[in-house]
């Protein structure tokens, strides 16, 4: 009877030993199975369908993969200057981050054709060429040489074309003005004799309010409003001939990107995707009643006359051929959307009503 009690005390701790076992190896596997990322932004989170779009991806990455995937989104500034963030992340420093790649032009000159073209796409034939027309596929090739993979994650539509503190009737109105402008709409206004400067969202309106600037353009209603714009520039020009769309990315180190397993890839593919979606739709659907909020306050909502569209899209074509000149990778995205609207038109100009029907 002794004999089989210490069997059986044997077998127990055995039994024990390999439970324990299993469980520690299991916590092992699942700890290095976890993602914890910093993702630092280049617009502040509390900015209405622009900044808060991040956090919802965030958000839906948490709840898909029941917290394994873990996204902590940081202000601008707080890990890095907002037109840093790939710098950050190419050279691994951070291993995510979200931004707008306009912000690159100046060291790679056809990003710009993949964040907001003037004069371009609608957003629906920009997401019809992203996605369906290689636009994907030229963005991660651009992006490759500087170890990012870029993952298209939010999207609005047009955005205002500036706020002036004066009535703009020409063309010769930017001459000598002082303007926050992005991308290549900025290269046009140069050319047309405007001092033109980027600076941060955060930074604007005390920009506007000290006379560093004369005007500015930022984003799309909802968001300028929360960075109060309207209190000191009253003119809110339109149509958005700079930025017909502007697209967002979610850029992750190449390295860290392929070291993912293909399901997490798909995760944040998936979540991006839908973010595109929601960011779009919340943009178009808050625009509306912003305006008219803007009107109630005094705000004089105008749009730049069809003479004046008109000029600006004559410099633009002179912008491009000069980009088009000097860059072979500008060239090879330039021409690629303009073979895809060439053949999208075919169906864009029969497909839907006129606007003013």
């Amino acid at each position: 009877m002794y004999k089989l009690n210490t069997r059986i005390d044997s077998m127990m701790k055995c039994f024990a030993t390999t439970l324990l076992m299993s469980f520690l190896l299991g916590n092992a596997a699942l700890a290095a199975d976890q993602i914890r990322w910093k993702v630092p932004t280049g617009f502040g989170t509390k900015l209405t369908a622009l900044g808060d779009q991040i956090v919802d991806v965030a958000d839906n990455v948490d709840r898909m993969t029941d917290g394994r995937m873990k996204m902590k989104v940081f202000e601008p500034k707080a890990l890095v200057p907002a037109f840093e963030i790939t710098d950050a992340v190419k050279d691994n420093k951070l291993q995510v981050g979200y931004t707008w790649l306009g912000y690159d032009q100046g060291k790679i000159k056809a990003a710009p054709l993949i964040a907001a073209v003037p004069f371009g796409f609608e957003p629906q034939e920009y997401i019809a060429w992203w996605y369906e027309g290689g636009g994907r596929q030229l963005g991660e090739s651009l992006y490759k040489s500087h170890n990012i993979h870029p993952i298209l994650c939010g999207l609005t539509g047009p955005e205002t074309a500036g706020w002036y503190r004066k009535e703009m009737t020409s063309v010769k109105d930017f001459d000598g003005l002082k303007i926050r402008y992005a991308g290549l709409g900025g290269k046009v206004l140069q050319k047309l004799g405007a001092s033109v400067t980027m600076l941060p969202g955060g930074e604007l309106f005390q920009a506007l309010e000290k006379g560093a600037i004369d005007a500015t353009e930022y984003a799309t209603p909802p968001a300028d409003s929360r960075l109060g714009l309207h209190k000191i520039a009253k003119y809110n020009y339109f149509p958005g001939w700079h930025q017909t769309f502007t697209s967002f990315h979610f850029v992750v180190n190449r390295d860290v990107w392929n070291s993912l397993s293909k399901s997490d890839q798909a995760i944040v593919d998936t979540a991006c995707t839908a973010g595109v979606l929601k960011n779009l739709a919340r943009a178009e659907a808050l625009s509306g009643p912003q305006l008219v909020e803007n009107m109630a306050k005094g705000v004089q909502v105008r749009k730049f006359p069809d003479a004046m569209l008109r000029e600006l899209r004559k410099v633009y074509q002179e912008v491009v051929n000069e980009q088009v000149e000097a860059d072979a990778n500008f060239k090879k995205i330039y021409q690629a959307q303009q073979t895809f609207h060439k053949s999208y038109q075919a169906w864009g100009k029969v497909g839907y009503l006129p606007r003013d029907f």
